[in-house]
């Protein structure tokens, strides 16, 4: 049958009316568009500051600038079944559509005219996109054409992946969480790459109304959230049955997590010297720092709380450092825990006598098996005595090194000169820090008469490990340009012999209880007044340093770098995992006993300026505690029993103790001896030696 021309052209009119309706649409928005300003993007760009370890590991994120934890995130960063459970219940065509998913939209118009308001969104992740960069409290057609409008925008400038980047990045998770990096760690403690089915619903669940899901707040809102997206994942086939079932079952975490703080010291050091960065890559290794964390943070548990250990664990090879821990707690107030204790100038009592060693040897005035004497002796008024107080006559370079005898180091560095031995320190970059600066250094300066950071005595010990050489140490990794522009040779100490004549000794000193020789070369020190322990050891491949103290430079009875630190400088050295590796012999180092050395090494040249000290005994005085000294028993006993370490200097034996005119012991000979307060206040502590000299001091115990 022929249709009538009146109804043709009916048909035509009407289909005229809707091209230049539809024309017309287009056209308006078109220019609706074109009326808004451009879109804006910071808010995708304004993250949070983090710090990553050599292999890009997370060791602490900083908060933006108006309080928000916003971590960058990709969806190559993100477990891919949180991704499909994302898309199954947000928006399952997001794939196919260019921004806006008309199914959807038309569910929503027509729920909201039925209803009179908004019963559902229709929106589609790209428009959720829109409305985060573009956050509006009101929910109107007006917001959604809006909405729709900025999604096609985004649709036409990024692909699929960057938006879906962008969602990840700036969704909310209640709270001053932002992105779901900062919302698995907030809520599971780990990176959102491996999730289990449970928090892979949970986290798709929560941005649909973070206030009000909030599992640390309202967890069983947070429990519903997360089961209706666990019943669409089922029936989208994203799970098994028994997966689904095993998820339900999983508790809902009712509180958040503390966000990575490793390596804070270095994390702070790292952004104030580049603010601008957003992101700061360290030669730090994570898992090394978490390990060495804990391990400080275990052997505290046996100091007094005041106390504290730093470490720091270097490549010797490049000069990248592997881990730092500035302190035990960096949340302690009374441990000073946000303080860098390994920038801390602190005496190094003896740490410093194998660089003695090290230029005598360099210097040609000894070798390791060269014979020097360890007697009483005077240096003008200055008195060398040995920790133990005991002497060991005739020994070589080598068992007093490894004794870390006191009196064959000052003899050597009288014969080398202290003003030398400074000047060749600091002439290879190593700062040390004079009690008189603009004085002439005085013997002490070898038995800790001088100050010295953790950072610089590793370094000097990492120029014995490279052969003399000594590197710069750094937490930064650099790039290949950079690497490329450090042309200037490394300052060189000692040269390679000398250098092994060092570590060699040094492998055979002994080591703590229970500790494997043979396997470490290391050295500890005491600084005068129990105030410092420490241990820094190297192999080939690392140089760790320790060390023990209070960071007010607070006396610690008891507190040994051999007792102290080594234990710690030796677990250090097991949890990095690597078999210790042993210094090849240079072909120049002379191996042979003393009889078999050249005549002029075979002893030491009496040509220094000392007398024996048994021609005039040095006089009796009382080393610790000081005069006006205040204890805290509580506070600085190692043992724990609240007893006091009493030690004399000089004089003759035996000593006799006294407490307020009471003797505490008897005759003893040794100059050491550990007394037991009966209680707090003010005491008189004198000791007598065998001439009947005596010294006297008041301290106050409390």
């Amino acid at each position: 049958m022929t249709p009538r021309p009146g109804r043709f052209r009916k048909l035509k009119i009407a289909a005229g009316v809707l091209g230049i309706s539809a024309i017309a649409g287009v056209t308006a928005l078109t220019l609706y568009a074109r009326s808004l300003p451009p879109l804006d993007l910071s808010a995708a760009t304004d993250r949070s500051t983090v710090v990553l370890d050599r292999e890009g590991k997370l060791l602490r994120p900083f908060l933006t600038a108006d309080g928000r934890w916003k971590l960058p995130v990709t969806s190559d960063d993100v477990d891919p079944r949180y991704l499909a459970m994302l898309k199954a219940y947000e928006d399952k065509r997001f794939d196919r559509h260019a921004g806006i998913d008309p199914l959807g939209l038309a569910r929503a118009a027509s729920q909201m005219l039925a209803n009179g308001r908004v019963v559902s969104g229709g929106s589609t992740l790209t428009m959720q996109v829109a409305r985060l960069l573009e956050p509006r409290e009101e929910r109107s057609l007006a917001a959604k054409l809006r909405q729709a409008v900025r999604a096609v925008e985004l649709e036409w400038r990024f692909d699929k992946k960057r938006i879906l980047d962008l969602y990840l990045t700036l969704a909310p998770f209640g709270g001053n969480l932002e992105g779901v990096r900062a919302a698995s760690f907030a809520y599971f403690g780990k990176e959102p790459k491996r999730l289990s089915t449970a928090e892979a619903a949970l986290l798709v669940a929560l941005p649909q109304s973070p206030e009000t899901r909030r599992p640390d707040r309202f967890a069983e809102a947070a429990r519903k959230a997360r089961e209706r997206v666990l019943e669409r994942a089922g029936r989208a086939g994203l799970a098994t049955p028994d997966e689904i079932a095993s998820a339900r079952a999983e508790p809902v975490p009712v509180a958040r997590r503390p966000f990575p703080n490793l390596g804070p010291h270095v994390a702070e050091q790292a952004v104030a010297e580049a603010p601008a960065r957003r992101s700061h890559r360290l030669t730090l290794d994570a898992r090394l720092q978490a390990s060495l964390e804990d391990l400080a943070r275990e052997r505290s548990l046996g100091l007094p709380p005041q106390v504290s250990i730093a470490i720091m664990a270097v490549d010797n090879e490049t000069g990248e450092i592997r881990a730092s821990v500035g302190g035990v707690d960096y949340f302690a107030a009374e441990r000073a825990g946000s303080l860098d204790l390994t920038r801390a100038l602190r005496s190094p009592g003896s740490a410093l006598k194998p660089f003695i060693y090290a230029l005598a040897f360099d210097n040609g005035i000894a070798h390791p098996e060269t014979m020097l004497e360890d007697r009483p002796a005077r240096y003008g008024l200055y008195v060398p005595e040995n920790f133990d107080m005991t002497f060991q006559g005739m020994v070589s370079a080598r068992k007093a090194l490894q004794l870390s005898l006191n009196v064959p180091a000052v003899e050597l560095l009288s014969a080398l000169g202290p003003q030398r031995f400074v000047s060749r320190l600091r002439d290879a970059g190593i700062a040390l820090a004079m009690p008189k600066e603009g004085g002439a250094p005085g013997l002490a300066v070898g038995l800790g008469g001088l100050g010295i950071t953790l950072q610089d005595l590793t370094r000097a010990y990492v120029g014995l490990a490279r052969g003399g050489e000594l590197a710069p140490l750094h937490f930064r990794q650099q790039a290949p340009a950079e690497q490329a522009g450090q042309g200037q040779p490394a300052p060189r100490l000692i040269d390679p012999v000398a250098a092994w004549y060092v570590a060699d000794t040094l492998l055979g000193a002994p080591p703590p209880l229970n500790a494997v020789p043979g396997r470490i070369a290391y050295k500890t020190g005491t600084s005068y007044g129990y105030r410092d322990a420490w241990a820094v050891g190297f192999d080939r491949k690392h140089t760790i340093g320790v060390w023990v103290g209070r960071a007010d430079n607070g006396a610690v009875p008891g507190l040994v770098g051999r007792t102290t630190a080594a234990p710690i400088l030796f677990d250090a050295f097991a949890r990095l995992g690597i078999d210790p590796r042993a210094f090849p012999q240079p072909p120049d180092a002379i191996a042979a006993s003393t009889s078999h050395l050249p005549p002029p090494l075979r002893h030491l040249r009496q040509d220094v300026p000392k007398t024996m000290a048994a021609i005039a005994t040095p006089a009796l005085r009382l080393a610790f505690p000081p005069d006006g000294a205040r204890i805290d028993l509580a506070a600085s006993s190692l043992d724990g029993k609240g007893q006091l370490n009493l030690k004399a200097a000089g004089g003759s034996p035996p000593y006799v103790w006294m407490v307020d005119g009471a003797p505490v012991t008897g005759p003893e000979r040794r100059r050491e001896t550990a007394w037991q307060p009966p209680g707090k206040g003010f005491m008189r502590i004198s000791v007598i030696d065998g001439t009947g000299a005596s010294e006297s001091v008041s301290v106050r115990v409390q």
